[in-house]
């Protein structure tokens, strides 16, 4: 085969496609146990690599690291840095592959000028930058890993999907305890029976609590953008509005503009579980309630502090199953199955700030709880854990992280644990959550016309308008 025959990407692609044979040299034959040869290294890039970007990008030192896009590289210096200002003892690798890298601003210009080279792509942006980015990515012939929620709408989820079958690259979302070995035992003992059927389900957080300011009105100050932050990068397809600190470097979760609230949020982790385990599918009804949205000028600019959402699943004939979500501090009510002694929130002793949240599935029989990641898992009442710690396991346990196994994927080893195709009917569901809420009224959709008959006014609100220069 000529050199040029065959480039990099498509011999990688060709091998996450193939199901038998070797595509490289193991490395115990060329270098000890420990040795990746370079023929077995993914080539990676960023977008958006401090704060949560960093974590993921974290998991993937073994590979090459290529490229590096933020809007601003000095709070992602800080991200890697301990309180002494030294670059902490867990992020060394990360600070040495990101000095090494190439540095870009504008993502966009990062492909133009590497596309090339770079094999697969970590999105970990806000919210409303994932669809943009991950699509011209995949339509390059890149893999993508893309942080959760996959979108910031609806239309854009089911873009992403398509597109992802259109161009059969390596998908992954970003909900972790999808590969986490707690959830796939959680999950087991559904299937086994242990609980009986299952027709409702609670889950919740407190997020923004303490987390991020929600239900608040626009700053009324006025700031000028640091030198270091490129913020109309940062704006992407959204509305223009002036720089604050109020929406950069961590505060955009709770802006209508950029983020999903903590139903977008959180809904990933908490949802995913069941929507897995019982095969929800899409829900025939939605609808939402909430404290007041953010408001200036009779504009709604920030999400609620606290909201309710009511998801009714028909399942095509099956039994029915209810959903509850509660974010804001919000707690479902106290299950009679659940032992007094056994508190709703966990104590925690994480800091700053303690988080927590949870999951119930009330069974016929008993009922299941998990922590946030679907981890700790248990039953009540508690002798049903006796009972079923012999259940079969159906599902295979996953050795490698939730982005190594994206890269496993990405090299033909493996299948993704969370591609679109799961993804995406995942995330339509959650933000039918937030249509809800901003229409004021009970949402029926119809996904295979991507329409709300009962209420055509909400449907404005499952895509948005993009700025000038920006498409999907």
């Amino acid at each position: 085969m000529n050199d040029d025959s065959i480039d990099r990407r498509t011999f990688l692609k060709g091998s996450a496609l193939a199901t038998a044979g070797l595509s490289v040299v193991p490395r115990h034959v060329l270098g000890g146990p420990s040795y990746q040869a370079p023929s077995d290294t993914l080539n990676v890039a960023g977008i958006g690599v401090g704060g949560r970007g960093a974590g993921n990008m974290n998991a993937l030192t073994s590979e090459n690291i290529v490229a590096v896009c933020d809007i601003d590289f000095d709070r992602v210096d800080g991200t890697l840095r301990n309180d002494e200002g030294n670059v902490a003892d867990g992020f060394k690798a990360l600070h040495q592959a990101y000095e090494q890298a190439e540095r870009y601003a504008d993502y966009r210009v990062m492909f133009d000028e590497m596309g090339d080279e770079i094999d697969g792509v970590v999105i970990s942006t806000p919210d409303h930058l994932h669809a943009v980015a991950a699509q011209q990515a995949m339509e390059m012939g890149m893999h993508v890993y893309v942080e959760k929620p996959l979108t910031r709408t609806i239309r854009e989820a089911r873009t992403l999907l398509q597109t992802a079958d259109e161009t059969d690259v390596v998908t992954q979302m970003g909900n972790q305890g999808h590969t986490h070995p707690d959830g796939r035992r959680a999950i087991e003992w559904v299937w086994d029976g242990a609980i009986g059927p299952v027709h409702e389900i609670h889950a919740w957080t407190d997020r923004p609590m303490g987390w991020w300011p929600q239900g608040v009105s626009r700053p009324d100050d006025s700031m000028s953008a640091p030198s270091d932050i490129e913020w109309d990068l940062f704006l992407g397809p959204a509305p223009e509005v002036p720089y604050h600190e109020a929406y950069h470097p961590f505060g955009w979760r709770g802006w209508t503009d950029y983020g999903t609230g903590a139903l977008g949020d959180m809904g990933a982790h908490l949802i995913d579980h069941a929507y897995w385990a019982l095969d929800l599918g899409y829900p025939s009804e939605v609808w939402s309630s909430s404290s007041p949205f953010g408001t200036e000028d009779d504009a709604r600019v920030s999400w609620p502090t606290a909201t309710t959402t009511q998801y009714e699943f028909g399942r095509g004939g099956r039994d029915p199953v209810r959903l509850m979500w509660y974010d804001g501090g919000l707690l479902p009510p106290r299950p009679r199955a659940l032992p007094d002694g056994v508190p709703l929130v966990r104590d925690t002793d994480t800091s700053p700030p303690p988080s927590w949240g949870g999951a119930i599935w009330v069974g016929e029989d008993g009922i299941l709880m998990h922590d946030t990641y679907g981890q700790n898992p248990r039953l009540y009442p508690q002798e049903l854990e006796q009972e079923y710690s012999d259940a079969p396991r159906q599902l295979p346990r996953i050795d490698a992280s939730h982005q190594m196994n994206w890269v496993e994927a990405c090299k033909g080893r493996a299948e993704a644990t969370c591609p679109f195709d799961y993804a995406a009917p995942l995330t339509e569901t959650l933000l039918l959550g937030v249509v809800s809420l901003q229409a004021g009224a009970p949402v029926r959709y119809d996904p295979r016309s991507m329409s709300i008959p009962n209420a055509p006014a909400a449907e404005q609100y499952l895509r948005r308008d993009y700025r000038d220069g920006w498409s999907l």
